[in-house]
């Protein structure tokens, strides 16, 4: 199994600007959630000469029970896919015990100068095998 992408507690608390009229969190907070625990996550990389830039091409997610007000969620992020030009990422919300969300998101490597699709290094390969779940 895959080390935890974890550094320390990702935990929010649910606030009111995230709330629906149901009084359940916005469809679209899972998906700023999830890229903010992404930003933190590959903050842990750190600056790496030659490491591409990155444009997300799919996101999704899956709710199995909605948030609520208040609700203290945790997010763990995980590597879910390691392609030749891309890497996909699955951030898992819970509460407590219990699995809430998963949204996936997926990064395709290119060129910071021209914009075009480069291969991920080795080395950038490599570290993110060590999260591959």
């Amino acid at each position: 199994m895959a080390k935890s992408a974890k550094d320390g507690d990702d935990d929010f608390t649910v606030p009111f600007r995230d709330i629906d009229l149901n009084g359940e969190m916005h469809r679209a907070a899972y998906i700023i959630h999830a890229e903010d625990a992404l930003a933190r996550f590959w903050l842990r990389r750190g600056s790496v000469a030659g490491d591409p830039a990155f444009r997300v091409s799919k996101v999704g997610c899956t709710i199995h029970s909605p948030l609520k007000l208040g609700q203290v969620v945790n997010r763990d992020v995980r590597v879910s896919k390691i392609g030749g030009r891309s890497a996909g990422f699955s951030v898992l919300f819970t509460v407590g015990d219990h699995l809430a969300a998963e949204a996936e998101i997926v990064w395709t490597s290119i060129s910071p100068d021209s914009g075009d699709t480069v291969p991920l290094s080795e080395e950038l390969r490599d570290w993110l095998y060590q999260y591959l779940d």
